[in-house]
């Protein structure tokens, strides 16, 4: 067990809260993630725009991945000392950009100095048929949206000193929003793919406690890429047509990979987190 799986285990001890995309209270679904300077990003990367962006479509995507609408952001941003109102503009822009994308209004939140540009932000949801993680049943087929890969071998670019392309995923996050609502009724799990394919299906099977016979090939490049917001989901193989035929309307990339087992699943990613 990491660090952080450690942490969540003590936080979240008799929690029935605690262990999906977000909380979910009643018709209401809380999340909220953390984007960090030289931990998600460095700034040279990505411009002050796309910073914002990218942190607010990390967050809509815990709310997209449970089937709920998002409504309402709070925002805390840490910001330098030397940053200029020219810069906040940038941010703000970014910010209001994806929030707008998602019909969301931002109601407030802290700012504070700090020696690096931090955020975090917290989505409030509605939903009235919520998609968890748990539900999987054996025998069931797991799929993924989008094509895996991409974004971590554009991290490695960045990371080498490259540069990567402006449309690259690793900047520009696609949500599976039209085709999740339109297919909740036939999935029996769900979560989005931002720690890898691999390190995400043993999620899956913690909150399950199956395992996976893969159907398909996948290699380690591919299986251990963070940062890919796509969509895991499991479902029963009756609905396979249906899901074929929503992804298709939907325009999705769509790949069936594994079935579920009674076994024991191994992931073997190294984490991307402490």
């Amino acid at each position: 067990m990491n660090l952080e799986d450690y942490f969540i285990s003590i936080i979240g001890k008799n929690s029935r809260f605690i262990g999906d995309d977000g909380a979910l209270i009643g018709d209401f679904l809380y999340s909220k993630d953390a984007f960090f300077e030289d931990v998600h990003f460095k700034r040279q990367w990505l411009s002050l725009k796309q910073i914002a962006f990218k942190s607010m479509m990390v967050n809509l995507s815990d709310a997209v991945a449970m089937n709920a609408t998002p409504v309402y952001a709070l925002l805390a941003i840490a910001m330098p000392p030397d940053i200029t109102k020219k810069q906040i503009n940038q941010l703000a822009s970014g910010f209001r950009s994806a929030a707008n994308a998602y019909h969301v209004k931002i109601i407030g939140g802290d700012t504070i100095e700090n020696i690096k540009l931090d955020i975090t932000i917290t989505i409030i949801s509605k939903t009235k048929k919520p998609l968890p993680r748990y539900g999987l049943k054996i025998n069931n087929l797991l799929a993924y949206t989008g094509d895996l890969g991409n974004s971590q071998k554009d991290l490695k670019k960045l990371l080498n000193g490259g540069k990567i392309h402006l449309k690259s995923k690793f900047v520009n996050i696609i949500l599976r929003d039209k085709f999740i609502s339109k297919s909740r009724r036939f999935l029996s799990c769900g979560l989005d793919i931002s720690d890898g394919l691999f390190s995400d299906l043993g999620k899956l099977s913690s909150a399950n406690r199956l395992g996976f016979n893969f159907t398909k090939s996948i290699d380690k490049q591919t299986g251990c890429s963070g940062e890919e917001y796509e969509m895991l989901v499991g479902f029963s193989a009756r609905y396979k047509k249906a899901l074929i035929r929503r992804a298709k309307q939907t325009r999705t990339p769509f790949t069936i990979l594994a079935k579920a087992k009674r076994k024991k699943y191994i992931n073997r990613c190294k984490s991307n987190h402490f």
